[in-house]
């Protein structure tokens, strides 16, 4: 069946600068992008495709990497979340702390980490190695935009090459994504409030 007969799909998308996008008034590429996402493992059009969505072909492009990160890196869920709790924070990007938080507690990421994390105060001290070690390397590149050789050959040895190269993966991806979310000033669902205030 052509994609034009297809029937049309059921989702909900918010915007603020980037006015939400209907189904009538997207170009058959952008139909083809929402229907990809809504056809993957997230479901959902909320979040950045309705920014995305302006340019399809980066979308499309942005959105299979995103599904990478998101659902088949290499590192454990837990510590996935880690990067992208800590991207968040970074950028103050209120819809993706809101909503990746919840996801990281249930991976069972501590609550302590999480709060220090959203405060920018020091990690506690009795973190595990693995969760150690991704905290440290994603402060270091976010705060200095590079590594210390002792802490890349930390992650190399818990993680090896591919794990280093899928948490930078991970990070740049929500790095797209809070940028797309703040410029777009994307509100937070009815009810939600904002969790981060801005650091100084």
């Amino acid at each position: 069946m052509p994609m034009n007969m297809q029937p049309q799909p059921d989702f909900e998308m918010r915007g603020n600068r980037f006015q939400p996008l209907t189904w009538q008034a997207m170009t058959a590429e952008q139909q083809a992008m929402t229907r990809a996402v809504l056809d993957g493992k997230r479901g959902s059009m909320q979040g950045p495709y309705n920014v995305l969505l302006r340019s399809p072909e980066v979308g499309q492009l942005a959105q299979q990497f995103g599904a990478q990160t998101r659902f088949n890196s290499s590192l454990p869920l837990a510590l996935n979340e880690l990067a992208i709790l800590m991207v968040a924070r970074d950028w103050t990007a209120q819809f993706v702390w809101w909503a990746h938080r919840r996801i990281a507690e249930e991976a069972g990421l501590s609550t302590a980490l999480i709060q220090a994390i959203a405060t920018g105060q020091s990690a506690p001290e009795d973190l595990l190695p693995e969760v150690r070690v991704v905290h440290r390397f994603c402060s270091e590149l976010l705060r200095h935009k590079q590594v210390s050789d002792a802490t890349y050959a930390e992650a190399v040895s818990h993680f090896g090459e591919r794990g280093v190269v899928d948490l930078m993966a991970t990070m740049s991806y929500y790095t797209l994504v809070c940028m797309s979310l703040n410029v777009d000033g994307y509100p937070l669902p009815e009810g939600a409030h904002a969790e981060l205030q801005t650091l100084t």
